[in-house]
């Protein structure tokens, strides 16, 4: 049992959807691990086809809210050990200073909040999403965060950019 909670911090532009999800996610697995989220330019509400899907999956929304990562970067601020950005297409914003120098990883995935279309379309973006993120969350929580280092989060990215032929390929339950 590991003698420390690791802090994660997953990003993305508007905090509504894909950085909400991992965050539920992970605090769902009761791990070594501890998940947060924050965005860019924060929506500042959660999108109601994340919350749907969560409340589906019986996964906890207590707590959950839109931010800004301003509120991570700030020394009042837990302490992050591994930030990770799950934007598709960085928009060039400039990353705030992390304090620590945690380590940080990519993990892009397209944004279910954009998808148009029917609402059956809509639906199955933000499934897709949870599956692809619950299998490199899976994967994360195995690794053995005190040996954390470049070398583990270059195998992070690569995993990631492995799965992202898969991501279509995931489908929404029933």
């Amino acid at each position: 049992m590991p003698s420390r909670t690791y802090n994660v911090l997953f990003l993305c532009e508007g905090n509504s959807a894909r950085s909400i999800i991992a965050e539920a996610y992970l605090n769902s697995l009761h791990s070594h691990l501890h998940g947060f989220s924050a965005g860019a330019e924060p929506r500042g509400l959660i999108h109601p086809l994340a919350l749907d899907v969560l409340h589906n999956l019986k996964l906890p929304t207590d707590g959950l809210r839109s931010k800004s990562w301003d509120e991570f970067a700030s020394p009042a601020a837990p302490v992050m050990d591994l930030i990770i950005n799950l934007c598709d297409e960085p928009a060039g914003e400039e990353c705030p200073t992390w304090p620590e120098q945690p380590v940080s990883a990519h993990w892009g995935i397209p944004d279910p909040a954009i998808v148009e279309g029917s609402e059956v379309n809509k639906h199955q973006a933000f499934f897709r999403t949870v599956g692809y993120l619950r299998r490199r969350i899976d994967i994360l929580v195995n690794f053995r965060m005190k040996h954390l280092d470049r070398i583990t989060i270059k195998r992070l990215d690569d995993m990631g950019k492995r799965q992202a032929d898969e991501f279509d390929e995931l489908e929404a339950p029933g």
